[in-house]
């Protein structure tokens, strides 16, 4: 199936794999590359050197297009985008707004720039910067999200921008791809759906909650790190939302400081992101610090299994999703459900 974003980053199918922190490691982007989709690596919860070798090992696995997905706002940000151009990536995706100028930086290097937005005025703006895509996640969507429902933003973007649109936010299979090409996205990305995957290197009793999980069990907190964020209810979420302040900012501290070892970070570095990640919005240093230390929050349930310990950021999908296949499985199956889709609305519409 052909459409502006096969044309535009050369993969076989409209799907994009999301560069999920954690989760989106080599084997599951060398995958879903493999499968046809556009596999996007998560470097937001990697050191730079773990960047660098995370893209030469999905090279050695796969010849398939990929690419990276960085956190604009991040301090070493501009590090991050010269590794990409030395290791000759061609992909840049973004969990934030890129500015202008790193926009322009990535483009002079021919790198396709598809930045994600929440809302219809971003994605104005960095079409106007130059941005050659765009991923438009409704309020469905998994992790950090916003109000506005996939159906009603989408056309809203689609009828404000004239670069491709990729629509993510409740999608899980062939129907859901019909119908955002119905609305004039120019493909569908999934998170959470390529997160419940075979080759999703995520333990195998985290994924076992996620296809335990019903619809209202996929919920949105700001208790975490002060921002609204859909994630499975559980009992640390839960306990999150009872805190007081004094006890939601020992909690912070304590795994900001296990997150800043990890991530090699100065505090002054972990606060400047923390306080990016918040925007211009008044917060509390608890907040702050909750917003540094998410990434271990993360990381306690996506790669040590500890589902009491961390947080699970999930699509509303995941109440629907009941199976673990592969990537190539699932996105096989993605596209003949598809080509049914459009066959049955074919037959419809000559009447037979």
């Amino acid at each position: 199936m052909e459409t502006a974003l096969t044309r535009l980053v050369g993969v076989r199918h409209p799907i994009v794999q999301t560069g999920m922190g954690w989760v989106a490691g080599p084997r599951l982007v060398s995958a879903a590359a493999d499968a046809g989709a556009l596999g996007v690596l998560g470097s937001a919860t990697m050191t730079p050197d773990q960047l660098r070798s995370a893209i030469r090992e999905v090279r050695s696995r796969t010849a398939a297009p990929f690419g990276v997905n960085l956190r604009a706002d991040a301090a070493d940000a501009p590090d991050r985008v010269q590794i990409m151009l030395d290791e000759g990536v061609r992909v840049a995706s973004f969990a934030l707004a890129p500015s202008a100028e790193l926009i322009t930086r990535l483009k002079e290097a021919d790198v396709v720039v598809i930045p994600s937005v929440g809302a219809r005025r971003h994605a104005e703006k960095v079409a106007a910067w130059g941005a050659d895509a765009v991923i438009v996640q409704g309020g469905e969507g998994g992790g950090h999200t916003g109000e506005v429902a996939t159906t009603v933003l989408l056309p809203q973007v689609v009828d404000a921008v004239r670069i491709p649109v990729v629509a993510a936010g409740g999608f899980f299979d062939g129907r859901g791809l019909v119908a955002a090409l119905a609305y004039g996205a120019a493909g569908v990305a999934m998170g959470t759906r390529f997160l419940l995957t075979s080759d999703s290197t995520v333990p195998d009793p985290v994924k076992a909650r996620y296809l335990a999980a019903s619809v209202r069990e996929v919920a949105v907190t700001t208790a975490v790190d002060g921002l609204p964020h859909r994630m499975l209810r559980s009992d640390l979420v839960e306990a999150l939302e009872r805190s007081g302040r004094a006890r939601a900012l020992g909690h912070a501290v304590r795994r900001a400081e296990g997150f800043r070892r990890l991530s090699g970070l100065t505090w002054r570095q972990m606060v400047r992101d923390g306080f990016a990640l918040r925007h211009a919005k008044e917060l509390s240093w608890s907040q702050v610090l909750l917003a540094a230390n998410t990434p271990m929050l993360l990381k306690s349930a996506m790669v040590d299994g500890r589902t009491d310990l961390g947080v699970m950021a999930a699509g509303q999908v995941a109440g629907v999703i009941d199976d673990l296949p592969s990537c190539a499985e699932l996105v096989e199956r993605v596209m003949a459900e598809a080509e049914e889709v459009l066959t049955s609305l074919e037959r419809l519409s000559v009447g037979r």
